[in-house]
């Protein structure tokens, strides 16, 4: 085990290093008043620095800083990049369409092209566009309740699906408690929203059998709270459970879009009703998109025919904006290709391979978890069955030792646990580069004489 004085010591060490490696990031927050906590948005003070860095530009897998450090970036801007920064035909699209107009609220060329494209590469046959994940989440639950004439959801115990009102209930000692960290929350979301554990079988099948939950909204692999794999079985049990209640399946493949070519649905199985892909649809352009089968198409459509003239309470102006439809457009016909996955899940191994080599060598009683070209180094010895497990094994101030001390040579992860995303673009020298960090970190904690 690490000594908890060592992590602060060497925290307190990096600390020190970061501030005066970032002079110009640190005057650029200083002087960001205009600013509410001096940020454009809060989490961008998530990063476990006095300040973020501030992004000067990135291409590929790097990414340069105001201070001019260059960085090999394993966020990836936590998933929105994850096929690299600025791939030149995502660059070239926008280019294009820049100088033609960037909403019009009609359709395009492009994307007439585009649903065929989706539908090819994620097997469902009919798609919606939205602006960000969190709107096509809250679009699916609202058409999945007026499909089913249901009230109530079901969600995993941990998930995150964006700034979903509903989704916010937790377990607290077992018990579903609304998520007490919400600001302004008014609603009693227990009456509507049904939490249970991930990998829970008898507790899915107890809550889908009395007959009122309308969808189950979950990853295939949850990720938002350090990574729980599904155990074996689980997702078919999911399915099947699903269909024979009614309840539709709502696969949310923001994040596991990283699982391989056609995301994680397509990879390993099974199927949803709905599907949900935001973020690196787009490259980092705002969008986001929502599959579904040829039934819940003709469900939706009688729903439409049925209901009185009036706002669905689902879109807005900007769903669908011609920028967002070149960007889509150029990311699956030229960037999110096979033999992007090909290199991605390479990297993947590759890195996962040296990870487990310097966890043995050091003899730390860590795990590693990956999907695809998602990886995770977790502090504790076993990987988490669902998301309490998972919660209790974040050590909060460790985590944010070895990140500042990887971000001092050269090293970005995702800010909010030790997540690792590999690109097409990314690099063997980058991940090895990754590899030595974390092995000289871990050498030095386990060095320190606290």
């Amino acid at each position: 085990m690490i000594n908890p004085k060592a992590i602060l010591a060497l925290r307190e060490r990096e600390l020190t290093r970061f501030v005066n490696a970032n002079p110009k990031s640190k005057h650029y927050f200083e002087r960001s008043n205009g600013w509410f906590q001096r940020v454009p948005f809060h989490w961008m003070l998530d990063w476990p620095s006095p300040f973020p860095i501030v992004a000067a530009s990135a291409t590929g897998a790097t990414l340069t800083s105001l201070d001019g450090q260059t960085f090999d970036d394993f966020c990836l801007g936590d998933t929105a990049s994850m096929f690299g920064h600025s791939p030149p035909a995502l660059a070239s699209a926008l280019t294009e369409q820049a100088g033609k107009g960037l909403s019009y609220m009609l359709p395009t060329i492009e994307g007439a092209e585009l649903g065929d494209m989706l539908a090819s590469m994620f097997g469902l046959p009919h798609w919606q566009v939205t602006t960000t994940a969190s709107e096509a989440n809250r679009a699916v639950i609202r058409w999945c309740r007026g499909l089913t004439g249901r009230s109530k959801i079901l969600i995993f115990n941990g998930c995150y699906h964006g700034a979903v009102d509903d989704v916010f209930v937790d377990l607290r000692d077992g018990l579903a408690v609304n998520r007490p960290s919400l600001i302004g929350q008014v609603q009693d979301l227990l009456l509507t929203t049904v939490a249970i554990e991930f990998n829970d079988v008898a507790a899915l099948e107890s809550a889908l059998r009395n007959g009122d939950i309308a969808c189950v909204l979950a990853e295939p692999v949850m990720t938002n709270i350090g990574m729980v794999r599904d155990a074996p079985g689980y997702l078919e049990t999911l399915r099947r459970l699903c269909s024979e209640t009614g309840t539709l399946l709502v696969f949310d493949e923001t994040h596991t879009i990283s699982s391989g070519y056609g995301g994680h649905s397509n990879s390993h199985g099974p199927m949803p009703d709905i599907m949900v892909i935001g973020k690196s649809i787009g490259g980092g352009v705002p969008c986001a998109v929502y599959g579904f089968t040829a039934q819940i198409s003709a469900r939706m459509e009688a729903l439409n025919k049925a209901r009185p003239a009036g706002h669905s309470g689902i879109g807005t102006t900007l769903s669908a904006n011609a920028l967002a439809m070149s960007a889509m457009h150029a990311m699956l016909g030229q960037v999110i290709t096979r033999k992007a996955y090909d290199h991605m899940l390479a990297m993947a191994d590759r890195l996962v391979s040296g990870l487990r080599q310097v966890i043995e060598a050091h003899g730390l009683p860590w795990h590693v978890s990956h999907v695809g070209a998602r990886v995770e180094f977790v502090c504790a010895a076993q990987p988490p069955r669902n998301g309490n497990e998972a919660r209790a094994a974040m050590d909060h101030d460790l985590e944010s030792a070895i990140h500042l001390y990887l971000t001092n040579r050269g090293i970005l992860l995702a800010p909010f646990h030790n997540m690792m995303l590999l690109s097409p673009v990314t690099q063997s020298e980058q991940v090895d580069r990754l590899l030595h960090a974390l092995d000289s970190c871990v050498g030095e904690l386990l060095e320190i004489k606290a």
